[in-house]
């Protein structure tokens, strides 16, 4: 049994001495992910990644591949709930990969890239077609990844292409019309990471342009509960309804379980109210679902993506 343990021991640190060397400080050990998530809650990753390139990405894949090692991928962690044991094995995330350019009224924007900085971009160029997507949090691979949308806008509306690698290491360029995509969802990326977007817009005013952005955020600030932990929207709008009118007529706004709450002013939010756990979130969740499903007849798909064994 001692020999059997330093075997992996050994085989647990020469993994470690391999990623250091290839991606130094980059790589940390035992790391909190709610630091690195909206919600503010979440246990220990085993390995916490930081790749910036295609070729270290590429490493990455191969190295878990090779090494039979998990992979979970992380955008800006912001429509995730991490179990309060954390997420085993190795978690990459897009952090690093920081770029927007704009050619004309051709715009191109890196995997993890704030969107609102993507659309604030936009909107200083003059450049009109993701100006309602002001204040989505996340990143512009995970918005890609999702086709996420606000106020009758998508990422998809006027999206060019986008550029994936699998997780074989094989990168490839997605055009739009070669691509099936639907409210929040788009087909065979699930097993992919997106590396980048391009989008071609309509030149616009800034000043009207900043003006709509204004008023965008304005709302979000005045109907979400932007002041307390969140990862925004919990579950997908059901078919001619919305998730949030079917949770309040369910009586359920304020309902709360520790420190996790549905908000009192968008009931399509869960909140941290300052120490929720995972769990308190997850049995949340669940009940909402339960007691909306008994009251509608309706059931609620949860949008936010749950990491680690729940």
């Amino acid at each position: 049994m001692l020999k059997k343990k330093m075997i992996v021991l050994e085989s647990k640190n020469k993994i470690k001495e391999n990623l250091r060397s290839r991606l130094g400080q980059r790589c940390l050990f035992n790391e909190e992910m709610k630091y690195y998530t909206s919600y503010r809650i979440g246990g220990t990753s085993d390995i916490l990644l930081f790749p910036a390139t295609v070729q270290e990405w590429r490493f990455v894949f191969n190295f878990c591949k090779f090494n039979d090692i998990a992979l979970t991928v992380l955008g800006l962690g912001s429509n995730v709930l991490v179990h309060d044991k954390g997420i085993r094995g190795v978690t990459a995330t897009t952090n690093l990969m920081k770029e927007i350019t704009v050619e004309d009224n051709i715009v191109t924007a890196k995997a993890g890239n704030f969107l609102d900085d993507l659309v604030k971009t936009c909107v200083e160029n003059g450049l009109s077609g993701l100006e309602k997507l002001s204040g989505i949090p996340g990143s512009v691979g995970g918005g890609v990844f999702m086709n996420a949308g606000a106020f009758g806008q998508e990422i998809f509306d006027n999206l060019l292409d986008f550029q994936a690698i699998d997780y074989s290491g094989c990168v490839k360029l997605f055009k739009k019309e070669d691509v099936n995509y639907s409210y929040r969802k788009v087909d065979n990326v699930e097993n992919s990471l997106i590396l980048s977007a391009r989008w071609k817009l309509d030149k616009a005013n800034p000043a009207e342009l900043e003006k709509t952005r204004k008023e965008i955020l304005t709302k979000r600030a005045k109907k979400q509960p932007l002041q307390y932990p969140n990862a925004g929207s919990v579950f997908k709008r059901p078919e001619g309804d919305f998730a949030s009118r079917l949770i309040d007529a369910s009586g359920l706004k304020g309902l709360r379980i520790g420190d996790a709450m549905v908000s009192t002013k968008h009931a399509g939010f869960i909140v941290n109210m300052g120490d929720a756990t995972a769990k308190e979130v997850y049995d949340l969740i669940i009940t909402v679902q339960e007691k909306v499903k008994k009251k509608t007849n309706i059931s609620l798909e949860l949008e936010q993506k749950l990491l680690g064994k729940f």
